[in-house]
């Protein structure tokens, strides 16, 4: 692969700072100060000396505030553009809200309120180097509890999102930095909240209408009935998971096992 043009960039914006409460209900989260300045301006700083210089910022809750503060970018050497949500979309939702205004094949997207010593410039490489279609920037932590971690295989690839748990397997974190080739952008469905933390659909696999997948795998020619719940979890090729189960926490199904309506749940309700 080669990068013919600088990739655009993508911040997402649009969340409410719940945990930062009362501070984020006048103001969004990644506008409060730090050293003297909104956080989002360090992180504009970043991508500023990465080279990328076309920002699209995803926006939802108090969005005027961002644009009254940045403008057009022309301050800060960039060029920003605004798109809001209506309703909140999901992290994948977001981003495939902001299609229409993307104008590079490569696209480097941000999460808003994460600042770290990420190498932009590096991280562009590593997707570039294996044709990669889209790269997770990881970061090693020496508590994980506290977070979601994400598992690879030893090249690299992901085959897995755990949830927070208190004996962790390993110490890896989305460090709020991907990179996605427009083409599977485009692929995002646009009409419903999507999560980026991409589950993984292999290949004849069947959703039944009502069903959630999130941060899964889901193995070839397998099947997830109506209303079923796969949560961080594993569905092996051919297994058949029958309507209204939840698989959650790193539950694994063993290729061609089948799981009866309602045969295993997490909650009370049936």
């Amino acid at each position: 692969m080669r990068i013919d043009t600088a990739p655009d960039a993508v911040i997402l914006v649009g969340g409410m700072g719940t945990r930062l409460r009362p501070l984020t209900l006048s103001m969004p989260k990644p506008m409060l100060p730090t050293a003297g300045v909104p956080f989002l301006t360090h992180l504009l700083s970043r991508i500023k000396d990465a080279g990328l210089s076309h920002v699209v910022l995803g926006t939802s809750f108090k969005a005027e505030v961002f644009e009254q503060h940045f403008g057009t970018g022309e301050e800060f050497g960039l060029e920003i553009e605004y798109v809001t949500e209506d309703e909140p979309l999901g992290t994948g939702g977001a981003i495939r809200n902001v299609l229409p205004h993307l104008r590079a094949d490569t696209v480097v997207v941000f999460n808003g309120d994460v600042l770290g010593d990420t190498d932009v410039r590096a991280v562009l490489q590593t997707h570039v180097e294996p044709d990669a279609d889209v790269t997770l920037h990881l970061v090693r932590v020496s508590d994980p509890r506290p977070f979601g971690c994400v598992q690879t295989d030893l090249s690299g690839r992901v085959t897995a999102f755990l949830e927070k748990t208190q004996d962790p397997p390993i110490d890896r974190i989305n460090a709020g930095c991907y990179v996605f080739q427009r083409e599977w952008i485009e692929k995002i469905p646009s009409d419903r909240p999507v999560s980026v933390e991409r589950a993984v659909v292999f290949d004849g696999a069947r959703v039944e209408a009502g069903a959630v997948i999130e941060r899964s795998i889901l193995g070839y020619d397998c099947r997830i009935g109506p209303r079923a719940i796969v949560r961080d979890s594993v569905v092996g090729n051919g297994a058949d998971v029958g309507a209204r189960c939840e698989l959650l926490r790193g539950a694994r199904v063993w290729p061609d096992v089948t799981l009866p309506d309602g045969g295993v749940r997490f909650s009370t309700n049936v």
